[in-house]
């Protein structure tokens, strides 16, 4: 199994993607199409992912998996959008910012995690970082669309954290489940689509290149990454890699389209990479949790008895010798065998209860 840190590595390429959604919708996408670009987004990775995986919902999970697109997807993107297009985008990534704060306090209602002072504090923390990045004075606030982009934070926190309390199915990869939220979200968007925005654009080689970019790059492997890292890490864990996508994103319009970076937004950078790392961080094992050493049971008194003679249930059948007189070694070295097996057996069994006891070392399986 990958250690954590490889964990966190591969589902932070998840955040960094999504921070080169806004360069390539502005240079590669037709304008003012955001349902329809998040409905491209969503059903072709998700079919393609269905045809790779072969696998469907059973029983309970076509209704679990239907949520979970809805609040990762189908209800995400349209609230993403609608914030994008009616707040400056500093704004929208500020109030976006605001989802490590959501999963911390509903990890606490449904997952029964305890809320941490460092946890709340990695996620103020990011928040300010993010808000420095990218928010510019003057900017102007819209109420849909502040509503828009906290309805959009809290859906996909609480995306993250039922699909952290829900897991998967026996027998089904991170890959399926990630087909199917994709799936369900895509078709949710399908209908708002086409009645908002009417027939689908006439496309140019550019925007089916932005469109596949976004499709397969940005969203199949992306959100399969990010899945993959909730069913491993914490809810907060993997909430608190988001800041990583203004960062990126600020990072792309330096580099790409000469937005410049002044001190304020480096230091605003360096504060939310921080607190991003700072959410990875495992708390230490108090002692209390420690597994407590085992005790050797006092050993019965020994009864007197002749040399060489076997008491209870290991002794000779006949008697303390032989059938010619001769001291039964053999039965006194046979009863000693099977004495130093039951020991080594006991010891075996103790050692295994005290590694299922340990949290650092038994797999709890989602």
């Amino acid at each position: 199994m990958p250690s954590k840190a490889a964990t966190v590595a591969l589902t932070a390429l998840a955040p960094i993607s999504w921070g080169s959604t806004y360069f390539v919708t502005t240079e590669f996408l037709p304008a003012d199409r955001p349902l329809f670009t998040g409905l491209m987004r969503a059903l072709p990775a998700g079919l393609l992912l269905l045809a790779l995986t072969r696998k469907l919902p059973r029983g309970a999970w076509w209704g679990k998996a239907l949520v979970l697109g809805a609040l990762n997807i189908g209800a995400f993107f349209p609230l993403l959008f609608l914030a994008a297009y009616r707040l400056p985008g500093g704004v929208a990534a500020v109030v976006g910012s605001v989802g490590p704060l959501f999963v911390v306090g509903l990890a606490a209602l449904l997952l029964g995690d305890k809320p941490t002072l460092k946890s709340l504090l990695a996620a103020i923390g990011a928040a300010f970082g993010v808000s420095l990045v990218v928010l510019k004075a003057g900017a102007a606030f819209d109420t849909v669309g502040v509503l828009a982009g906290l309805l959009s934070a809290l859906s996909m926190s609480a995306g993250t954290v039922f699909t952290k309390r829900w897991g998967r199915p026996e027998g089904v990869g991170a890959l399926a489940l990630t087909g199917w939220q994709l799936t369900a979200g895509g078709l949710l968007i399908a209908p708002l689509a086409f009645l908002i925005e009417g027939a689908p654009p006439a496309l140019t080689g550019t925007n089916l290149a932005g469109y596949a970019y976004l499709a397969f790059g940005n969203t199949a492997i992306s959100y399969f990454l990010w899945f993959r890292g909730i069913g491993r890490l914490s809810a907060s864990s993997v909430t608190l890699l988001g800041p990583l996508s203004p960062i990126t994103a600020a990072v792309i319009g330096w580099a790409a389209l000469g937005q410049a970076l002044g001190p304020v937004q480096i230091a605003g950078m360096l504060i939310a990479f921080g607190a991003t790392l700072a959410g990875q961080l495992s708390p230490r094992a108090s002692h209390a949790t420690r597994t407590p050493r085992t005790t050797r049971t006092p050993r019965a008194p020994q009864t007197s008895q002749a040399p060489g003679t076997l008491a209870g249930p290991d002794a000779a059948p006949n008697g303390p010798t032989g059938a010619k007189g001769v001291p039964n070694t053999a039965g006194n070295a046979e009863g000693a065998r099977e004495r130093a097996g039951e020991e080594t057996f006991g010891r075996t069994e103790r050692n295994a209860r005290e590694v299922s006891m340990d949290p650092e070392v038994s797999a709890v399986r989602r």
